[in-house]
């Protein structure tokens, strides 16, 4: 081999190598030799949930920015946000670390915030919003797989029992054999009653194939219920009725709720009360032809002259007509 060919050799392996650098730095810096500087903001978490160094931070999507340090302050981790000079964070925005997909790296990723709020100074504190990470899913996943599991264990205990103790199917085939004489007799009358119905025999038989029965059912469900519309309707009247009387209204509610109306009526029944006993002792014209029965007797025996006065007078003048009565009577 001359130097030519040797020399060739080196340089193309020098070549080589000064692209592999140039394609490293294109991945690490985007293909910029001066980064710009921009401003940082720090992010709390309890856990950084494997986020790293120069993981990505996101805004609606885009890409703002970078981790540019992961450390531990205190009682949490802390991820140093290396953000885009152009971009303004809004002091009421939410940082959370997302998951780009089941085998991607997690990133940052930031709301939008309002657009009144402030903007973050250099060095601020952004919020942060804790989300569920895969594995944590993946727990409950395996948690909740193995609930479901133990459920569908008990549940086939119970319908082909554990040996032991005999499961649903075995209690059901025992009952049935137990029974099935039962069975059979209560198979057999079912039937017969169906073949009853079928023909028509029986109330319901009757109620199922006979057109004139269902209508005069349905008839009187019909009357039944206008005799129920009538009895609300007389319901509604004598409520009607009770709230005028409640009212004062009509004659017996002015004597119900009228205290006036209420003395006049008890005076009248003082009165006719009185009037009552007056008569009962004899007291007064009337009392006393209720309860003396001389002025009946002399009443009834004037009565008799007045009829034996009448009687001559058919023979008689006027002149002597009346003399012939004062008489009889006087």
């Amino acid at each position: 081999m001359n130097n030519s060919q040797q020399n060739a050799r080196v340089g193309l392996f020098f070549l080589l190598g000064i692209a592999l650098t140039w394609v490293t730095f294109q991945t690490l810096s985007d293909g910029r030799v001066f980064r710009d500087k921009g401003y940082t903001l720090i992010a709390g978490y309890e856990s950084l949930k494997e986020l790293k160094q120069g993981d990505e931070v996101r805004m609606a999507g885009v890409k703002i920015g970078s981790i540019e340090l992961t450390r531990l302050a205190g009682r949490r981790a802390e991820a140093v946000l290396r953000i885009d000079p152009k971009v303004a964070i809004k002091s009421d925005a939410t940082a959370s670390i997302v998951m780009a997909g089941l085998i991607g790296t997690n990133y940052v990723g930031i709301d939008l915030g309002t657009p009144d709020a402030p903007p973050l100074r250099d060095g601020a504190e952004i919020r942060t919003k804790v989300t569920p990470d895969l594995n944590a899913i993946m727990a409950e996943v395996g948690a909740l797989g193995k609930k479901l599991e133990d459920a569908l264990g008990s549940i086939s205990t119970t319908i082909n029992g554990d040996g032991k103790t005999p499961g649903l199917f075995q209690k059901i085939d025992k009952l049935i054999g137990d029974n099935g004489e039962n069975v059979n007799a209560t198979m057999t009358n079912f039937r017969q009653v169906t073949d009853k119905l079928n023909k028509g025999e029986g109330t319901l038989g009757r109620l199922l194939n006979d057109p004139k029965m269902h209508d005069d059912l349905v008839a009187t469900v019909g009357e039944l219920k206008a005799a129920a519309t009538n009895a609300k309707s007389f319901v509604a009247n004598a409520q009607s009725i009770v709230d005028q009387v409640k009212a004062g209204q009509g004659a017996l509610g002015a004597l119900v709720f009228d205290e006036k109306a209420g003395n006049d009526f008890k005076a009248a029944v003082a009165n006719l009360r009185t009037v009552s006993d007056k008569l009962a002792r004899g007291e007064g014209t009337l009392g006393k032809l209720i309860n003396d029965d001389s002025i009946l007797r002399d009443a009834q025996a004037v009565m008799k002259k007045a009829d034996t006065a009448l009687d001559g007078l058919g023979d008689s003048g006027p002149i002597t007509a009346v003399g012939v009565l004062a008489k009889s009577l006087f």
